[in-house]
Formats: structure tokens, C-alpha cells, sequence
């Protein structure tokens, strides 16, 4: 038998790698999609990050710790730790229903979802009516993704997403004056926007359950209140009906919800914004900064009635 050694090349000094560039690899290949990324970025894929939305953001991510202690779900209560009483919610099998659609099953698995479609990451900056924001890496898949497998009837309009109504997990829907269970709805345009994100994990990890697990909606350019969380049922129709919100408190929180900072809520202004992160005020920008990619949707931009 015989063998043939093949000689080992050797680079030139001037051709390998910088060492500091090499041990700060994992930081320069995440920092080419424009955030300033800091904290826990372990679990961030640079080959999955979508960069053409991620590079809209300036501003440093927002901790897993801040994002995973910090948060309004409003089922387990109205304080901001709500993440001990929503461990509560029970995730497995989770199945969701749909009306208004072109498909017979009237039933689909969120496991059957996610064998259909392709997970990728996106950093979006996240706003709360309550004026302040996060930037958060999502991880999930467009909504048009979602919608062209479900197949939604011709004459649809509009999309109403509702959540889950369990009030021996969810003590805050025993409160019966609500009009549980929570709902959102939005136009089929919104829905169907490359921006339109349904969100399946932070970091990397999968999404916590006072995040919205096990699967949330994801609208970066609107108020925060209508990303709804954990969602139970997707209807497809032709006419437009009240959210939760709304129900609620008409005069504070409208069906377009989209980000303005000329346009205060009626208890504070909305110009700027606190980051949980570094507790800095930002000024708020309108659509949230992605006015670039929603404003079309709107084109009577002079009515301010798109905003509220």
C-alpha cells in the first residue's frame, strides 16, 4: 500500500487572524447587524439574525434577566414581577384553533406549525404604552408564513388573535368585570407585513412563560399591548370587532396603537421612553423608528386617527 504525505501549508504571519478579533469573534459577527449588542449573548446565532430589520436599532439589547423579570401579563396580575405566578400556565400540547380559514382542521398543533415553517432571530426594540421599551432578540417566524399555511378566506380583513381563558392558572381572570379572554385584532395588511413577527423564543432560549409562551404575536411598530401573548385562537374575518383594551378603556387605548410621540395617552406623554436595560429616557420615535417599513400601510398619514 502506499501512502502519500501531503505537506501541511503554513499561512504567513500577515494572513492569520488577529487575536483580539479572534477571541471577540462571537461580538464582532453579531455587532454586523447594527445593535450594539451587550449582556447575554451566548445563545444568539449570527447565521439565523434576519439584519435587514435588526440594523433599524441603536441602542443596547436588553438583558435575559430584565426581559424575563419585567413584564406585564395581565392574566396573572397588574405588577411588573409577574413571572412567579405565571409559571402557573401549563404549555404542553399546545393546540390552536382557527375559524375563517380554507382548511378543514379546525385545529392545529403548535408542534404541526413549527415542522412547516423556518425559525430565524430578529432584534426589534419593543415599546409599552407605559412609555418605556426593551430591545429584545426574538426568536420565531414571519406572521405571512403562518397565514399562508392556514389559508384565510378571501374576504378577509381582518385578524383577531385571543388567548388562553384558564382562570384556575390565571388568577387575574377570576376578576369576572374583564372581558376575558384577552383578544386583539389587526388588519390583514398589518398581518400579512414582513415586519409581523410570531415570536417562539428570546435568546436563543425558548420563550419564557411570562414572555408569552409558547407562542406570542410580535408587532415591533405598535404599542406593546397589542402583541398579544400565548395564543389560543386565530380567527379570520371581514369585520372589525373590540379588543380587550378597548372594551376596557376606549378613550385610552385604540385599535391602531401605533407608535407617536405627538400623540400623549390620556394620563402621559408619549415623547419619550425610558430603557429598562440602563434606565436612560430616549425620545420616542414614530412607528417606533420602523416608519421606513409601515408608513405605507397608512397612506392618509396627516390623519392622526392611524395613531390612536
Amino acid at each position: 500500500m502506499i501512502y502519500i504525505k501531503k505537506k501541511i501549508p503554513q499561512l504567513k504571519e500577515n494572513l492569520v487572524t488577529n487575536q483580539n478579533i479572534f477571541l471577540n469573534r462571537r461580538k464582532f459577527i453579531l455587532g454586523l447587524t447594527g445593535c450594539v449588542l451587550t449582556g447575554n449573548t451566548h445563545n444568539l446565532n449570527a447565521n439565523t439574525i434576519n439584519k435587514k430589520f435588526s440594523n433599524a436599532i441603536n441602542r443596547k439589547l436588553t438583558s435575559y434577566e430584565n426581559l424575563s423579570r419585567y413584564n406585564n401579563f395581565f392574566e396573572f396580575g397588574t405588577t411588573k414581577q409577574i413571572w412567579k405566578q405565571a409559571q402557573k400556565l401549563r404549555t404542553q400540547d399546545w393546540k390552536i384553533e382557527i375559524s375563517g380559514s380554507n382548511l378543514s382542521q379546525k385545529i392545529i398543533s403548535l408542534e404541526d406549525i413549527l415542522n412547516k415553517v423556518n425559525l430565524e432571530e430578529r432584534i426589534y426594540k419593543f415599546r409599552c404604552v407605559e412609555a418605556w421599551s426593551m430591545v429584545v432578540p426574538w426568536k420565531g417566524f414571519e406572521l405571512s408564513t403562518l397565514i399562508n399555511i392556514l389559508n384565510p378566506k378571501s374576504n378577509t380583513k381582518y385578524v383577531e388573535f385571543e388567548t388562553f381563558y384558564r382562570p384556575n392558572e390565571a388568577s387575574n381572570q377570576k376578576q369576572s368585570w374583564y372581558p376575558w379572554p384577552y383578544k386583539e385584532i389587526i388588519t390583514i395588511e398589518e398581518a400579512l407585513h414582513p415586519l409581523s413577527f410570531i415570536a417562539t423564543g428570546i435568546y436563543g432560549k425558548p420563550i419564557p412563560k411570562q414572555n408569552g409562551a409558547p407562542i406570542r404575536l410580535v408587532l415591533p411598530w405598535k404599542y406593546g399591548f397589542k402583541s398579544i401573548k400565548s395564543i389560543k385562537k386565530i380567527r379570520f374575518t371581514d369585520t372589525k370587532s373590540k379588543s380587550f383594551w378597548q372594551t376596557i378603556a376606549p378613550k385610552e387605548y385604540g385599535f391602531w396603537a401605533n407608535v407617536n410621540p405627538k400623540i400623549p395617552h390620556r394620563r402621559w406623554s408619549q415623547e419619550y421612553e425610558r430603557d429598562i436595560e440602563t434606565g436612560n429616557k430616549f425620545p420616542t420615535e414614530k412607528f417606533n423608528g420602523y416608519g421606513d417599513w409601515v408608513a405605507s400601510l397608512y397612506p392618509n398619514l396627516e390623519d392622526q386617527s392611524i395613531f390612536y
